[in-house]
């Protein structure tokens, strides 16, 4: 994961090839049109929920979450709480 001031992004990488399998980001054109801003809790929960759609749809349910450093509260929690809702297993 990444975030900055305007943005975030997620990924979901398959550690044994080292392949990204699933992407989000709140640049994506769906995005921009729901949301004034993409670097809102509203975009991380947006975020969360897209990324275990993804994930569903790649055959994933169990991930390890790396939150890159970042504090777990905020943006940080709110995706991964959504994406925890959407069916995602950390």
């Amino acid at each position: 994961m990444f975030k900055s001031p305007r943005h975030f992004y997620a990924q979901i990488i398959d550690q044994d090839v080292g392949q990204v399998v699933v992407s989000a980001s709140t640049i994506e054109p769906a995005f921009k049109k729901e949301l004034a801003s993409g670097g809102n809790i509203d975009a991380a929960v947006k975020l969360g929920a897209r990324l275990a759609d993804k994930a569903r749809e790649a055959g994933v349910i169990e991930v390890a979450f790396d939150r890159s450093g970042y504090k777990y509260h905020g943006r940080v929690k709110a995706m991964a709480d959504a994406a925890r809702e959407g069916g995602l297993k950390f």
